[in-house]
This record gives C-alpha cells, sequence and structure tokens, in this order.
C-alpha cells in the first residue's frame, strides 16, 4: 500500500511525529484514573506490559518521567498488608495538569454532543454500531465513558437500540431526530461566511499547476452536502457518488480534534457513509485536499487545510491540555537523560582517575626499577675500579 502515500510534505510529517512515550504514558495516565486514589502497584502495571508493547520492567519505565510519576512503597495486597511493595500515582504536576483536563473535557461536553450528533447524520439510517463508534472515540476527543456523559441528558436526542438481542456487540447509538443547525458542512459554513457557492478548497502551493486545474475541474459540478438526507439515491458510481464521498471524509475530518485519521479507520466504515471500495486511490486522487502518510507504517489521512504549517490552525481546549500534558512528560524525560548523562560521566571521571592512577603507579615501578638497575651498574663498576686499583 505504500505506493499510494502522497509525496512527502516536511511540515505535515512534523505534525504526524508522534512518540510511542506520549501513547504509553496516556495509557498509563487513563489506567490510574480508574482507580479513586489515583495510585495502584507497580505489579498492575507490569502485568500489562506486554499490551503496551514494551518490554523491561515497569518501574524502569516509571523512573524515566519523574515529573510525571511518583514510585512509593505501600502494602502489598496479595500478603494482606503485612508486607510492603511499589506502588505509582501522579505527581502534584502531573495531577494538576490530568485535573485541568478532566475541566477541559467536561467543559466541551456539549461540542462533543454536536459531533456526535453530527457523526450520525452522516451515516446511513443515522445509526452506528456502538462497537464501532469506538474506533472514532480518539480521534474525536471522546472520553472512555463518553456515552455516559452524554446520552443521560439527551434522550430526546440519542438512543441506545440493539435490533439483534441474540448478537453479541449489536447495540447501536441512533439519532432520534434531525437537527437542521447541524447539518451544515464546514466548507457550506466557509461559503457563508464569504458569502459565495460552496467549493472545495486547494490548499498547495501555487507551483502544482496540474493538481489545482484537477481541483477546479473537480469543482465544475455543484458540491454535494455530506449531509443530505437522500444521499442513498446518489448511487455508488460516477462522479456524483465520488463527490458526495470527497465530502463526507472531508467533514468527518473536520469534525476530528487533530484533522487526521487512519485509513483503516475510513474504511471501517464504509457501508455506514457510503464509502467507495478503494479509499485509498480516491484519497490520491485529491491531494488538495487531502496528504497521506505511511509514517510508522499506519497509513493516515491528513486535512491540509486544517494545518498551518506543522501546527494545527485551530485548537480545541481538550487538544491544548493534552499538549500542556505531552510538554511535562518531554520536561521528565529530559530530566531523566540529564541525570543519565551527569551519572555517565562521573562514573567516565572516576574511572579516568583509576587510570591515572593506575599509570602513575605503574611509572613510579618503572622509574624504581631503572633506579635499582642504575645503581647496580654503578656498584659493578665501582667494585671493577677497586679491583683494578689492587692489581
Amino acid at each position: 500500500m505504500a505506493w499510494w502515500s502522497s509525496p512527502k510534505d516536511p511540515a505535515l510529517e512534523a505534525a504526524l511525529r508522534r512518540n510511542r512515550r506520549w501513547i504509553v504514558n496516556n495509557q498509563i495516565k487513563r489506567l490510574l484514573l480508574r482507580f479513586p486514589s489515583r495510585t495502584a502497584p507497580v505489579r498492575l502495571l507490569q502485568s500489562r506490559f506486554k499490551t503496551l508493547d514494551l518490554l523491561g520492567r515497569a518501574s524502569n519505565w516509571l523512573r524515566k518521567y519523574p515529573s510525571c510519576f511518583d514510585l512509593f512503597h505501600g502494602p502489598a495486597a496479595s500478603a494482606g498488608g503485612e508486607e510492603e511493595e511499589w506502588w505509582f500515582g501522579f505527581t502534584k504536576r502531573m495531577g494538576a495538569l490530568v485535573d485541568a483536563e478532566e475541566a477541559a473535557v467536561a467543559a466541551s461536553e456539549p461540542a462533543m454532543a454536536d459531533r456526535l450528533a453530527r457523526v450520525l447524520m452522516l451515516a446511513r439510517g443515522r445509526r452506528i454500531q456502538v462497537s464501532k463508534l469506538a474506533a472514532l472515540r480518539g480521534p474525536l476527543g471522546f472520553p472512555d465513558d463518553y456515552l455516559l456523559r452524554l446520552l443521560p441528558g439527551r434522550a430526546h436526542l440519542f438512543r441506545l437500540a440493539n435490533p439483534y438481542p441474540h448478537r453479541r456487540n449489536a447495540a447501536e447509538l441512533e439519532l432520534l431526530r434531525w437537527v437542521p443547525s447541524l447539518a451544515v458542512s464546514s466548507v457550506k459554513a466557509a461559503a457563508v461566511a464569504t458569502d459565495s457557492a460552496p467549493r472545495f478548497a486547494c490548499s498547495l502551493p501555487p507551483s502544482w499547476i496540474n493538481s489545482h486545474a484537477k481541483m477546479e475541474e473537480f469543482n465544475s459540478t455543484p458540491y454535494i452536502s455530506p449531509y443530505s438526507e437522500n444521499w442513498g439515491v446518489i448511487g455508488s458510481d460516477g462522479d456524483a457518488a465520488e463527490k458526495r464521498a470527497v465530502a463526507v471524509v472531508h467533514e468527518l475530518l473536520s469534525l476530528t480534534l487533530w484533522k487526521k485519521m487512519s485509513v483503516l479507520k475510513l474504511e471501517h466504515f464504509r457501508r455506514e457513509f457510503g464509502l467507495p471500495e478503494d479509499i485509498a486511490r480516491m484519497l490520491h486522487r485529491h491531494p488538495c485536499l487531502f496528504y497521506v502518510s505511511n509514517r510508522y507504517k499506519i497509513h493516515t489521512v491528513v486535512l491540509r487545510e486544517g494545518y498551518e504549517g506543522s501546527e494545527l490552525k485551530e485548537k480545541d481546549p481538550v487538544v491544548a491540555a493534552k499538549d500542556r500534558l505531552g510538554e511535562l512528560m518531554q520536561e521528565g524525560l529530559h530530566e531523566y537523560n540529564q541525570r543519565r548523562r551527569e551519572a555517565n560521566l562521573e562514573k567516565r571521571r572516576r574511572i579516568g582517575e583509576i587510570e591515572i592512577k593506575q599509570e602513575q603507579k605503574e611509572d613510579d615501578e618503572e622509574v624504581a626499577r631503572l633506579d635499582s638497575a642504575e645503581k647496580r651498574e654503578e656498584r659493578r663498576k665501582f667494585y671493577k675500579n677497586l679491583e683494578n686499583i689492587g692489581t
């Protein structure tokens, strides 16, 4: 599949550059938040270390981030509290940032409900399986318990139903009513703001002449809203079908917090969103809108217009809170690496002193050996002279 990756864009590649460490630490954070005390035995983390694609000791990993995690002795649950074992929890700074992130998520609940409703409005029949929606939880910025947060106070808008009780994981989330105020795509909103007809904008530099020409040709036919209620009559083939599919992907990426999503997840929703069989080829045909990267061997599609260079044009408060957590993790890793460097320098310095002392000892022994040899030679000459004088 690597052949259809877009020509490298350094700025967007930098935006996609992520470190496995931050993903792991975010999962550790979520693990701690499951406990009211926000503390857990290191043994529990060690038992789940392989699921995080990590090897070694969990305590060593936690020590790499002293600004994020505290290690301390606590009672061993298996020993009935009579023995102690290592526990871990958040530092004060980490705890404060986690609280700030939770506050940002709580304040964003109305916006999250709107995003969820828009996603359901894009789908066939305005319903999606709950197990499938879990794949969109991360890109849309939903917490693990988003259903418990959003559904109870919005029974007039959402409903959980299970049309196949005999099947496992068959529960579906359904949008009960159409919301006209939400059925406005980002392309249509931009057109209203500029008092112009809705059309896709090319985010490539002017030097990409052919791509601009193709986008002009693509825009020559009327824009098809992804929120059209009768999109089923468009069919699955032809220019109109592709125009609607492009509009759906464009709108779905606009709803995500980071304006990106793995192509695999898009393919997961082909039936629900009426997308073509070969989504990858469709994305590749529209480089003005989409950038496809194969970084970390994961094909990811990025909405070009969502970025200014390598930075998001608009940052959601939840994204800003997560960025601050990432900065603290980076600070902790830098502190750990600095300590390691200083320890290694001190170790080499001590080894160097030992080597110097050893060399000095060897030099002293060599001098002493030479001195004794010279003295023996002088004694030999002295006694030889005495013999000559006696004769």
